[in-house]
C-alpha cells in the first residue's frame, strides 16, 4: 500500500476506484464499504485506494473535542494496510481545505487530481465548505465530471447500524465487548510508556503508565487486558482513571503485565481492552488496595 500526503498520486492510480471518508472507526460497517470497492475495483482491473482526513474534521472545527478518536494515525495505516489497499491518500485537513465548495472537491480533486472512474460513499456522506456536499451533489455531477457514485447502504449487526458513534457510546459505559463486535477486533489503545510516580512497583505491582492523548475516554476503572510489543504479547490488567487512593490529579491508563519485569519506559506499548472488572473507587488504605488488586488480577486470569 503507498500512502499519500496529497492528491499528487501516479499515473498507475489514477481512474481507479475510491473510497471517501473519515473512517474513524475503520469498523465493520466501512470494511463491508472496502470490500465492495475492491470487488468493483477487481471486475475493471483497475486500482483501490481511500481518501481520508486528517485531523478528524468535528477535532479541527471544535478545538474543545479532546477525546474523540477511536484510533490514532498510525494505527489507521496499519489496519488498512491490513485490508490489501492499493493506496491511501491522507489529506490535511485544515482552514483552506475546509472553505473548498462542494462541486470544487469534485472537479479539483476527483475528477482533475484522481481522475476517479467509481467513488464509493456511505449514505450519511458529507463533504465540502460547510459540508454543503452529499451523495445527490456527487450523483449530480457524474456525467460532467466522469464518475460514478456508488453508495452503500449502512451495515447492521444485531439489528443496530454499525457506527463510530455507537462504538464511542460503547466505551464510553465500559462495554468493550460489544465495541469489539462491531469492530471485528478488539479496542486498542498505543501509547509511548510515561514516568510514574513509581507507587505501583512500591506495593508490588508496577505498572506501565500511558497517555490517552485524543483517543475516546473509556469508562473509568480496571480492565482485563492484553498487552503487546515488539518482543512479547502478555495479560495483565489496566486502570484508567486519577487514582483516587493517593488523590491523583491526573488521567492515566496505568497497565500492570502478567509475568514480566522489564523497564518500558519510553517504550511503544498496545493495550487490547477485552473486558471491564469493576469501576475505579477510592479505597481506605494501601493494605485495601492492594487486596482488591489481587482479587482483580484473579478475575482477569480468568
Amino acid at each position: 500500500m503507498i500512502i499519500y500526503k496529497n492528491t499528487n498520486i501516479k499515473k498507475e492510480h489514477k481512474n481507479g476506484v475510491i473510497a471517501v471518508g473519515n473512517f474513524d472507526g475503520l469498523h465493520l460497517g466501512h470494511q463491508k464499504v472496502f470490500e465492495k470497492a475492491r470487488l468493483k475495483a477487481k471486475n475493471h482491473k483497475l486500482k483501490f485506494g481511500l481518501l481520508t482526513f486528517e485531523p478528524v474534521p468535528v477535532m479541527y472545527f471544535n478545538s474543545k473535542i479532546k477525546n474523540h478518536r477511536i484510533n490514532s494515525v498510525e494505527q489507521k495505516k496499519y489496519y488498512l494496510k491490513k485490508l490489501n489497499l492499493d493506496f491511501l491518500i491522507i489529506i490535511k485537513f485544515n482552514k483552506s481545505f475546509s472553505q473548498i465548495s462542494a462541486e470544487n472537491f469534485i472537479k479539483k480533486i476527483i475528477f482533475k487530481k484522481l481522475n476517479t472512474k467509481y467513488i464509493f460513499v456511505s449514505k450519511n456522506f458529507r463533504f465540502g465548505k460547510k459540508r454543503t456536499g452529499n451523495i445527490n451533489t456527487l450523483k449530480k455531477f457524474e456525467k460532467t465530471y466522469s464518475y460514478k457514485t456508488m453508495i452503500v447502504s449502512p451495515y447492521k449487526k444485531y439489528k443496530k447500524i454499525v457506527s463510530s458513534s455507537l462504538i464511542r457510546k460503547y466505551l464510553s459505559k465500559g462495554n468493550v465487548t460489544q465495541a469489539r463486535n462491531l469492530l471485528g477486533r478488539s479496542w486498542v489503545i498505543e501509547g509511548k510508556v510515561v514516568k510514574g510516580d513509581q507507587r505501583g512497583k512500591k506495593i508490588g505491582y508496577p505498572t506501565c503508565n500511558i497517555n490517552f492523548n485524543n483517543y475516546i475516554l473509556p469508562r473509568l476503572g480496571v480492565y482485563a487486558v492484553l498487552v503487546e510489543t515488539n518482543s512479547f504479547k502478555k495479560k495483565g490488567i489496566a486502570n484508567a482513571g486519577f487514582r483516587p487512593t493517593f488523590n491523583g490529579k491526573k488521567l492515566l491508563l496505568e497497565v500492570n503485565i502478567f509475568g514480566i519485569n522489564l523497564n518500558l519506559y519510553k517504550k511503544i506499548i498496545k493495550i487490547s481492552f477485552i473486558k471491564f472488572i469493576r469501576r475505579e473507587k477510592k479505597f481506605k488504605g494501601i493494605a485495601q488496595l492492594k487486596q482488591q488488586i489481587k482479587k482483580d488480577i484473579d478475575i482477569a486470569k480468568k
